[in-house]
């Protein structure tokens, strides 16, 4: 049956409800740039490695929207219900505060986004076509009609792009802004290239930083695909539990997860690890995608100064230019990373809000910490490591 049959929306609460072909063919269908954590593998492992489940706080409310007779999937969005909002990236906690203050219940709550993964891509996923923007409408009203359903405070869609978020605003959804940094590849034909387009103080910086990570007999391995067995997961399993337990008390992934991904994704994960005498002392988890390489988790057991600028930053540098990707995206914060060729980058997400006065309340501070979000690119623009290019960056714009 093709599009033009009458759609119908339902919910599941398990992924694995869902063929993976079937899923990713509006996750990262044909024709698009494909997206690792939106697929059934990166999404059904986080469910089924006990990562993201009700368990933890993250309940799966997927929703699907489908043709009437239920023979063709023509849209989805990864949603869950959530007891908290721990693992997002996107700060409500003191939205919370405030709803309880005033005698609301602020959780449950619906989070429409990848958990724990603050990168951005497509939340409401629909197949190529005339009908898609017609799709993704209906699954922001089901998503809606859900959330009154189930009589929830919120619905908060998260690291969405700003063509999704547009949409979303002109239906009634608050818009909220905040930043990133990313490296853009310019053409680059090796790291040197890169290094050659900074001011001469940041390429000193960066040459004398890569010479100090690997000083004291560290070396860096890069792996990928099949190159990746269980004792590598071993190892940076240990630097991700050290990392998580002094950041955030009680790490999100579970060791099962990352067997998982190794078995069901191999070609789209890159794992940068670190040794010194024999044993693996640091590592960082990146995920590749058709245009962009993303860093996820750090963690290491032993210190040395600008190891992790190494195994995070440069060597994704160096990956993405001898794959030619667009771009790096280093994950959430960190103005640190500015200096070292990443420059701001505004990121998106839409927020639905239950209650008609809070909804105002949070739409006035939210006008507010646009305006500051802006300013502060505007400011970090000022300080681009570039020769001659400003930090304003183009924004992706994908459907």
């Amino acid at each position: 049956m093709d599009d033009s049959a009458s759609p119908i929306l339902r919910v599941i609460h398990d992924l694995a409800e869902v063929r993976a072909e079937t899923w990713n063919s509006v996750a990262n269908p044909a024709g698009d740039i494909s997206n690792p954590f939106l697929s059934h593998a990166f999404l059904n492992a986080l469910e089924e490695s006990g990562s993201a489940t009700r368990k933890t706080g993250w309940m799966p409310y997927h929703l699907l929207l489908e043709t009437s007779d239920g023979g063709q999937l023509l849209g989805a969005m990864p949603m869950y219900l959530k007891s908290h909002s721990r693992g997002e990236y996107v700060f409500d906690h003191g939205w919370a505060d405030a709803f309880e203050r005033a005698g609301g219940h602020y959780y449950p709550k619906l989070q429409v986004s990848v958990p724990f993964t603050p990168a951005t891509g497509p939340r409401l996923l629909t197949r190529p076509g005339a009908e898609r923007l017609d799709h993704q409408a209906s699954l922001a009203a089901g998503a809606v009609e859900v959330a009154k359903r189930l009589g929830v405070s919120s619905l908060h869609i998260t690291f969405l792009p700003q063509s999704q978020s547009a949409l979303l605003t002109r239906i009634g959804f608050l818009q909220r802004t905040d930043q990133q940094f990313h490296w853009h590849n310019q053409g680059y034909r090796h790291f040197d290239d890169f290094l050659d387009s900074l001011a001469s103080r940041k390429r000193k910086m960066i040459r004398k930083e890569r010479e100090r990570a690997v000083e004291h007999g560290v070396t860096i391995e890069r792996l990928s695909g099949s190159d990746i067995t269980e004792a590598h997961w071993d190892a940076f399993f240990t630097f991700y539990m050290d990392t998580g337990n002094r950041k955030w008390g009680s790490p999100y992934l579970t060791r099962t997860f990352f067997s998982l991904i190794g078995e069901r994704m191999p070609k789209d994960i890159l794992l940068v690890m670190a040794r010194r005498d024999g044993r693996y002392i640091a590592g960082a988890i990146n995920f590749i995608g058709g245009d962009a390489l993303y860093g996820r988790n750090w963690g290491a057991i032993e210190h040395h100064p600008y190891l992790h600028f190494e195994c995070c930053y440069y060597q994704a540098i160096d990956f993405a230019i001898e794959r030619g990707l667009a771009r790096v995206e280093a994950g959430a914060q960190g103005e640190h990373k500015l200096a070292r060729g990443y420059l701001p980058a505004m990121t998106f997400s839409a927020h639905w809000i239950a209650n008609e006065s809070f909804h105002e309340a949070v739409a006035q501070y939210l006008a507010r910490e646009r305006a500051n979000v802006d300013h502060d690119i505007a400011l970090l623009s000022e300080y681009s490591p570039f020769k001659h290019q400003s930090a304003e960056q183009p924004q992706e714009d994908e459907f």
